[in-house]
């Protein structure tokens, strides 16, 4: 890996000056990240983050439900006295118990939708119930102070999100090995004609924050840098795109918004309790976490990870042991200075008479409330900045 004294010197052969570099690269240390996961297809919060102290859980879930106490496979990890951790998810009890990490139950969307596409939509949007050509976080990305840098705004996924569609520049890229400009235009087919490009601009005097970033990934080699502290990252699509956010975040190129998604939430039948593909997938997500957050060792207080969802489950389980779409669902928030070791939760009740239509967990924290919390207190710009039409109500997620 190259050293800063080298890469300044490669650099300034090539035209772009050493006071110009200094600047850019001092900007790039002082960053902060926002790491936003979209857990698509609709998790389940009920077994995420299953209420085992609501009389109601278990009589709703008599083959879903997990358990409180006891042996095997179907024990949660108890959080405190209501809630539990689905036991897939226990590497993340560590930083629960660290106070790095905080759970929000009962959060989702205002006038909430069970189509997924449109789900999605209003979530990314930023306004439920009306779609719109731009994403909330390429408002708020429009706002930053980034001078053109390449890696300020990524997706690290097969296609731009719609959370980051609009007029502020965002790169979209499967992994470092090979990305794309992220207007939906391809526009390079690798890495490596995307940095040709970028000295041909560089050399002709423009470009150079661009040129600067995508100089520094690749004198750092950042597609086979090591995982650092220890970390051991899972084979999984998820785990290889989180390294790839901890190789960016460890080169200081900048990056402050960082979008990644994972899929196959979606469990209609045969769901399962502790074992199964629900528990499968969680404890994908829980060990790539685990393994990202090892791996950004000290920089995980400048680092704030969120995940969401489109909708939460039925909290009554169905006819083939799975659950349908439902409303509101489990996030979770690591890093990034969240006083955690907590759930935090208006708790409505499984009560019959509780739920919403009858049949879902009802909404009682807005989740642009909790996205407006990450976003000021990483990004430093307000939450009015991506969500325009909501006045967030506090969440206490940092206090």
């Amino acid at each position: 890996m190259a050293t800063r004294r080298q890469l300044l010197k490669a650099m300034a052969a090539l035209g772009v000056s050493q006071s110009f570099l200094a600047r850019a690269m001092a900007q790039t240390r002082s960053a902060k990240t926002l790491v936003f996961i979209f857990m698509r297809g609709g998790v389940d919060g009920l077994s995420m983050v299953p209420p085992l102290g609501d009389p109601h859980y278990a009589t709703l879930r008599p083959s879903l439900k997990l358990l409180s106490q006891g042996s095997g496979d179907d024990v949660a990890v108890r959080l405190d006295s209501l809630f539990g951790l689905h036991p897939s998810m226990s590497p993340l009890k560590k930083w629960f118990d660290a106070k790095q990490l905080a759970f929000v139950h009962a959060a989702g969307q205002a006038n909430p939708s069970r189509s997924h596409f449109d789900a999605q939509d209003f979530l990314e949007g930023g306004i439920p119930g009306r779609k719109r050509a731009d994403g909330f976080l390429n408002r708020v990305a429009n706002t930053l102070s980034a001078g053109g840098n390449a890696f300020q705004t990524v997706a690290v996924q097969n296609s731009l999100p719609l959370s980051l569609a609009g007029d502020s520049p965002a790169l979209a890229f499967p992994s470092l090995k090979e990305f794309r400009v992220g207007t939906g235009v391809v526009t390079a087919a690798s890495f490596e004609s995307l940095y040709d490009q970028a000295v041909d601009d560089a050399l002709r005097g423009a470009g150079h924050d661009a040129f600067t970033g995508l100089a520094l990934a690749r004198q750092q080699d950042l597609s086979n840098a090591p995982a650092q502290n220890g970390a051991t990252y899972p084979n999984s699509p998820l785990a290889k795109r989180l390294q790839d956010i901890a190789r960016l975040i460890h080169a200081e190129v900048g990056t402050q918004i960082a979008v990644t998604d994972a899929g196959g939430f979606d469990t209609h039948l045969a769901q399962g309790a502790g074992k199964g593909q629900l528990a499968n997938k969680l404890g994908d997500v829980a060990a790539a976490l685990n393994a990202f957050a090892t791996d950004l060792g000290e920089r995980l207080a400048t680092t704030c990870i969120v995940t969401v969802t489109e909708f939460g489950r039925t909290a009554k389980e169905n006819g083939t042991r799975g659950t349908d779409h439902g409303t509101a669902s489990a996030m979770l928030v690591l890093g990034g200075g969240v006083h955690g070791g907590r759930v935090i939760s208006d708790w409505p009740s499984l009560a019959p008479d509780s739920l919403f239509e009858g049949r879902d967990l009802k909404v009682t924290t807005d989740v642009r409330s909790v996205l407006s919390e990450c976003i000021e207190q990483t990004l430093q710009v307000k939450g009015s900045v991506a969500f325009p039409e909501f006045t967030a109500p506090s969440v206490g997620l940092f206090g």
